[in-house]
């Protein structure tokens, strides 16, 4: 909750009239001026009080200005706006990623190679976004849940870093990683639910094929966004292992179904990105993360403290003090 205030004028455009006061001023010691007459004589010692009186005579009328001054500012409606501002934040979107994790997400084409690249701007990712829930999905040859959805971000990084080639069997079955993520956002209640597919290769292996699916994601209202990763032409990729471990590289063909991937993103109101290097993969996050945004509704209250009142009291107050002079100390002077 956050609090604010400023001062303002309702109807600033009375305080024009204020630029009556010096007119009003000329005018009076003008009059002033043409009513006085002067008087020889030869001792004034009985006239030392009336002296004081007629220095006091002026600032008389100059009460009357100031009233006038008091009631055009009075119409000019002053008034302080205290401002209390709720914000509500509703239920966010729920956001499964499904990251491909063969052999071929170890090419070099992005720094140090594809899958390092998509982890760590995927981590920025999922720390912009603080209301929203995240899951990931994991596919190669086959697909499962490496992280349900939660909105848990600290365990989301975590296993976002543990990603590594590996851990399932060879192959691409875009279709069984889209399937997976589907299950995990088919029961979701939130508002937005959205699917984050990458790959860098073409579907060759699983029981469900990619157009299936993207019939499920249709069915139960999700949205995915499809990354193809990689760059054109070749790129330094694995083509076998060590003894020690290590991978052997050489320059092979980049292959990515984009058809596929477009058409996926299509059919369920997605949208297709091509990322060939760490740069354009950054500002494909980027993109999807102002495409997505999560609704925040703000809510303000507003106190009004009015002053006008004040100014109508003065300007009475200043009348009066001078009608009462008037009628008792200068009742008599000439």
């Amino acid at each position: 909750m956050k609090m604010m205030s400023k001062f303002e004028f309702v109807n600033p455009v009375f305080l024009w009239l204020l630029l009556l006061i010096p007119i009003l001023i000329y005018w009076y010691y003008s009059k002033r001026n043409q009513l006085q007459a002067s008087l020889k004589l030869s001792h004034t010692a009985g006239f030392q009080q009336r002296d004081v009186l007629a220095l006091l005579k002026p600032w008389l009328s100059a009460l009357k200005i100031l009233a006038v001054a008091a009631v055009i500012i009075a119409l000019a409606r002053p008034r302080n706006v205290g401002v209390t501002t709720k914000t509500k934040k509703n239920r966010g979107i729920d956001i499964v990623m499904a990251v491909d994790v063969s052999a071929s997400m170890l090419a070099k084409d992005l720094k140090p190679n594809r899958l390092e690249a998509l982890k760590r701007v995927a981590a920025q990712f999922i720390n912009g976004r603080p209301n929203d829930r995240f899951g990931i999905v994991v596919y190669a040859g086959e697909s499962y849940t490496q992280v349900p959805l939660t909105s848990d971000k600290n365990v989301v990084e975590s296993m976002l870093k543990k990603l590594k080639y590996g851990q399932i069997n060879k192959g691409t079955a875009i279709g069984m990683g889209l399937a997976t993520a589907v299950n995990r956002l088919k029961d979701s209640k939130a508002k937005g639910k959205v699917i984050i597919l990458l790959t860098d290769g073409v579907n060759n292996q699983g029981a469900i094929d990619p157009k299936t699916a993207t019939e499920l994601a249709k069915t139960f209202g999700i949205k995915v966004y499809t990354i193809g990763l990689g760059t054109n032409g070749q790129a330094q990729s694995p083509v076998s292992i060590n003894r020690d471990g290590s991978f052997n590289y050489q320059y092979m063909k980049v292959e990515i179904d984009e058809d596929l991937l477009k058409n996926i993103a299509e059919e369920t109101g997605g949208k297709y990105f091509r990322a060939t290097d760490n740069n354009k993969l950054k500002a494909i996050y980027n993109e999807i993360n102002k495409l997505e945004k999560t609704e925040i509704e703000t809510f303000k209250y507003y106190n009004y403290d009015e002053y006008y009142r004040t100014f109508i009291w003065l300007a009475l107050v200043l009348l009066f003090v001078e009608f009462a002079l008037q009628r008792t100390l200068f009742k008599s002077f000439i």
